[in-house]
């Protein structure tokens, strides 16, 4: 649609408001004026900020506590002129909030500009009622001025299940992220996550609304969030990454009682019974078990699970950006950009060996030098593609608001030449209650618009989320409006507000007190109506030095491939696992493969031997009572032992459980199940971990993946060199032990 069609003269506007708009319009106030029209949403105002829309995790949930209904899905035009697009559709009430009552979020204009999908919560229950809703998601047509808008229901998506922040795939499937179980299994819902073992969301899913097909691209087990296309046609969005052991049974053990009820399901299946305990196996234990069983003394004879003297604990906890390609392949961070590069603090791993160090500051080869902790609501640039603008915020207090940063991440920059723009000033990164006079506030939702401006809901305070009022007539602290950002000396704050404010007086039982809010509504979310180019579909390619392989086996990738999805398998590759990234010696570097002379040794440091690659998958099968006399519904993730088609590959019976051995050359090949969290650990000959994976990655069937080292290079490794080239002779051993077995 051309943009002189959006560009609505005086006429179409006075037409417009005789039809009757409702809501705020700008008033007398100096106008923003914009080249295309920006969709955003209306939210009433949530007071908490745990597992409520807007937080940093848990905000797939649907309940009246957690979006209160009465927002509204809205047009701002160019000129200003607003349109309440859900109301022109039917949808939506005022005052006391019924059966016909919306709550709406996240929307994704199409590539065309001339549609949009948003999801939406319909249904407030009466006193007394329990709720019976669910995030689905919506397509809307007709947003030009003098069209009616339709909604419709995207077809065949998961229904009783919370479906949210969609995005249009190339191809015009729908990217999204539910709470829908990995495997569909009723009883597994919901997932819980690694923290506060509260609700998540499952993963990353893609979804064709004409036939109904559904393919999980990333199982995530803390949840997927803020979900885009890029313009190159890679998937970002932000991650919640904290693959630690589970607190709520540290704290059952700590206690010797069953103040949460943590036991361990004997497997995922419906008819699972409880192991009578609560093993974890990976990764190693959290600082805090590790200070308490240190108290205990030597002869503390409690559930340690293979734990050492010599390890700090582990504590990995942030929202990274993330992304893979729309088939789900290639899943890594954002350009392989990692702690490293985005923190100025990462914790040694264990005491015993002084070349094992913390890092105090950004890598020393990393050319970031700006600190962004939780990288979230990731928006690309379209003046500059391959830039990115999103919210560096806290976990918890400031519903996902903070401080707004660019991060410059097209592809073919390595991680270590990234950098980190701080747009807001770095005092904006958090709340605080005596507050600078820099700190302008707090801001969300970013949007560069292909003008130059730049669009943010921001929030005019300092201080952490509250309520002013009482339960029955809340005034919740923060009030997020859209406003542009302006310059400001060396940063950026917000400027004119682009409404006056929306607002509305509604009414809702939560559960049995009539609640009342009457004032302005949250402005979130907003994205620009314009057509744009349908972005590429990229894929993965198998590199020469693999290929060298399966050529002198006789074998195609192809051939690979087809046995790869016949099994529901991933083929994982490296070449050479002793090679690390040079800023990370926070674990062990020094590494040789046991018994070769096939070495990577960065210091004069402590040599450690590996011998297997330990894999483990994330099975849902950690239970809870809290401490009534019945598991409460849904089951967190474990890392367990590999199991679900691991049998396919060689035997490695000197190895630990779902282990395969290191290759004499450094290499490692291994077929791990798909769709399914994955992690690993480098083992010693005695099944020891060595070297821990800090991340959850999900593969594909029939995914033949390479990570050139056991933890890719940002740009060099810990000798200085680049990327290895060697054929993996790891490799080689798997294709020739599936010829043998008569699987290829």
């Amino acid at each position: 649609m051309s943009r002189q069609h959006w560009g609505a003269s005086f006429v179409a506007t006075l037409a417009f408001f005789a039809a009757g708009c409702s809501g705020g319009g700008s008033g007398g106030m100096s106008m923003v004026t914009t080249t295309y029209p920006l969709l955003f949403c209306t939210q009433v105002p949530q007071s908490a900020d745990f597992a409520t829309i807007t937080s940093s995790f848990g905000n797939q949930l649907p309940g009246i506590g957690a979006a209160p209904r009465g927002g509204d899905l809205w047009i701002r035009y160019p000129d200003g002129s607003l349109k309440n697009l859900t109301q022109a559709a039917g949808y939506g009430e005022e005052g006391l909030q019924g059966a016909n009552s919306i709550a709406v979020r996240e929307p994704c204009v199409h590539w065309s500009g001339t549609r949009a999908l948003f999801s939406m919560a319909i249904g407030s229950p009466a006193q007394f009622q329990s709720e019976n809703s669910h995030w689905q998601m919506y397509e809307i047509t007709g947003l030009g001025v003098q069209d009616t808008p339709v909604i419709t229901l995207v077809p065949n998506q998961p229904s009783n299940y919370n479906n949210v922040s969609p995005a249009y795939a190339s191809d015009d499937e729908i990217l999204f992220s539910t709470d829908r179980p990995r495997n569909g299994a009723a009883h597994l819902y919901p997932q819980l996550d690694e923290y506060e073992e509260a609700p998540a969301p499952s993963g990353l899913w893609k979804l064709d609304p004409g036939s109904g097909a559904l393919v999980l691209l990333d199982h995530s087990p803390s949840g997927d969030f803020g979900i885009s296309v890029d313009s190159f046609g890679r998937v970002i969005f932000s991650r919640w990454d904290h693959l630690v052991r589970d607190q709520q049974a540290d704290d059952d053990n700590i206690c010797n009682c069953d103040q949460f009820g943590t036991f361990n399901y004997t497997s995922e299946d419906v008819n699972a019974t409880s192991t009578g305990n609560n093993d974890e196996v990976f990764p190693e234990p959290r600082p805090q078990w590790l200070d308490y069983v240190s108290v205990q003394g030597s002869g503390y004879t409690g559930e340690l699970n293979g734990w050492e003297p010599y390890l700090v604990g582990s504590e990995t906890n942030h929202f990274f950006p993330w992304m893979i390609n729309q088939n789900g392949t290639a899943m890594e961070t954002l350009n392989h950009i990692g702690r490293h590069e985005l923190h100025n603090y990462v914790p040694y791993t264990r005491y015993d060996d002084p070349s094992i160090v913390s890092q105090l500051f950004m890598g020393p080869t990393t050319a970031n030098h700006n600190q962004a902790f939780n990288v979230m609501q990731l928006r690309e640039d379209p003046r500059d593609p391959g830039t990115y603008f999103a919210t560096n915020a806290p976990e918890f207090f400031t519903h996902g608001a903070g401080q707004i940063v660019r991060i410059h991440g097209a592809p073919g920059v390595s991680a270590g030449q990234m950098t980190v723009d701080w747009i807001t000033h770095p005092d904006t990164a958090n709340f605080d209650p005596t507050p600078s006079h820099q700190h302008s506030g707090m801001y969300r939702s970013p949007l560069p618009l292909s003008d130059g401006q730049w669009i943010v809901s921001h929030a005019n305070t300092t201080q952490q989320a509250g309520n002013l009022g009482s339960q029955t007539h809340p005034n919740p602290r923060y009030k997020f409006l859209l406003k542009e950002l302006v310059a400001s000396g060396a940063y950026w704050r917000a400027g004119r507000s682009l409404t006056s404010g929306i607002r509305k007086q509604v009414q809702w039982y939560d559960p049995y007190a009539l609640v009342t809010y009457d004032g302005p509504l949250w402005e979130l979310w907003p994205c620009e109506v314009r057509p744009r180019p349908v972005p590429p579909t990229p894929g993965a390619s198998l590199d020469t030095p693999e290929q060298t392989i399966l050529a002198q086996k006789g074998v195609t990738l192809t051939q690979l491939q087809n046995y790869l999805r016949a099994h529901d398998l991933a083929l994982l590759i490296s070449r050479n696992v002793t090679r690390r990234d040079s800023n990370d010696r926070q674990q062990p570097y020094n590494l040789r493969i046991t018994g070769t002379g096939t070495e990577t040794l960065g210091t004069n440091g402590t040599v450690y031997d590996v011998t297997h690659l330990q894999f483990f998958q994330g099975d849902q099968v950690r239970g809870l009572t809290m401490g009534g006399p019945q598991p409460i519904p849904g089951r967190r993730v474990l890392a367990q032992p590999a199991h679900d088609g691991f049998g396919a590959n060689p035997p490695n019976p000197s190895g630990p459980p779902g282990s395969v051995h290191l290759g004499s050359d450094g290499s490692m090949a291994a077929l791990v199940p798909a769709q399914r969290a994955v992690s690993w650990q480098l083992t010693d000959d005695e099944g020891t971990g060595v070297v821990r994976e800090r991340y959850w990655l999900t593969f594909q069937p029939g995914e033949v993946r390479t990570c050139t080292a056991c933890h890719g290079l940002s740009s060099e490794d810990q000798l200085g060199n680049s990327q290895p080239t060697n054929p993996p002779e790891a490799l080689g051993t798997l294709v020739q032990y599936l010829l043998d077995q008569g699987q290829l």
